[in-house]
């Protein structure tokens, strides 16, 4: 008879899921696909020290901004799927498959999805004086002879997107104006260098309240709490127009299940901390704090719209 050590026949007896009981036993780096200072990070500094203290280990941020995200999607898709790195993308996580003609990975496959942790409306904006004053102002703009210009951060950025989403969706010609970076724009839009943008709120919600920005529409599936008097894009005359800015947590594609789902059940906690839950909220975001198979449908869903909308709009960006 073969004789197996009682410590070794115990953890042979152990479900799979116990061999990760004790994740994580060092700190847990954070890759985050924006560099400091914008909304991408301020989420990741806002809850960086609470998911600290739930998981009882250092969390570090790591950004690794540039492309779009995929100079940080690349970090993480070579990583390690040792449940010790994770990566916080945005939206453009489902847009550059569309985009992007020569992505160094493939995005479904180089990762496994963890949590959607929130969704931020973009908000339809002009300047305080600005001419267009609904969305029917901005259908028959954009279906006349000439047509309004819209801003955004660049090329294939979430504000291009969605500018180009409207065009589909009302049959409007708008002419996009492409900037370096989100500020920019928003400084000509609030100076009515160029009509409109379609911004993340979070980015756009100082300047409403200030009264540098004018709101004309909410792009989510419903009004805003922080907007509740301003309408949705689909309600003014689009029906179905759906945009946010979202931001996800992924790990590299093979990290062990029982990981992942420690790691999901672990931000679905840290969201409903009462000044983590404030903070994000008080910039429109919508909490959510996915598991890992409705975030895996989710994006899949967005991967396909995407593709859709640079088809039919014929956008390129490489």
């Amino acid at each position: 008879m073969i004789r197996i050590p009682v410590l070794a026949a115990l953890a042979l007896a152990l479900p799979l899921s116990a061999a990760h009981a004790a994740w994580p036993e060092k700190p847990v780096t954070l890759i985050v696909t924006y560099p400091p200072g914008g909304t991408v990070d301020t989420v990741a500094r806002i809850i960086g020290p609470r998911l600290s203290a739930r998981l009882g280990q250092s969390v570090i941020i790591d950004n690794k901004g540039g492309a779009g995200g995929m100079i940080g999607g690349a970090a993480a898709a070579r990583s390690a799927p040792d449940g010790y790195t994770f990566m916080l993308d945005a939206s453009n996580h489902a847009q550059n498959p569309a985009l992007q003609s020569k992505m160094s990975f493939d995005t479904l496959k180089a990762f496994d999805a963890v949590s959607l942790l929130l969704r931020v409306p973009n908000v339809l904006v002009t300047s305080p004086q600005g001419k267009i004053a609904s969305v029917q102002d901005l259908i028959r703009n954009g279906k006349s002879a000439n047509p309004a210009y819209f801003a955004s951060a660049g090329p294939g950025s979430a504000q291009h997107l969605a500018g180009e989403l409207f065009n589909v969706m009302a049959g409007t010609s708008l002419v996009h104006v492409a900037y370096k970076g989100g500020g920019p724009a928003m400084v000509d839009v609030m100076s009515g260098q160029v009509p409109i943008m379609f911004a993340s709120l979070g980015s756009a919600w100082t300047h409403i309240q200030n009264g540098k920005l004018r709101p004309i529409a909410v792009g989510g599936d419903k009004r805003s709490a922080v907007l509740p008097q301003i309408p949705t894009i689909a309600e003014s005359g689009v029906p179905g127009f759906s945009s946010y800015e979202w931001n996800a947590v992924f790990a590299p594609a093979g990290t062990p299940k029982a990981i992942i789902d420690q790691m999901s059940a672990a931000l679905a906690d840290v969201l409903k901390d009462p000044e983590v839950k404030a903070k994000l909220e008080g910039i429109g975001a919508e909490l959510v704090g996915s598991s890992p198979a409705e975030l895996e449908s989710f994006r899949r869903v967005e991967i396909q719209k995407w593709q859709d909308v640079v088809k039919k709009s014929g956008i390129t960006i490489n």
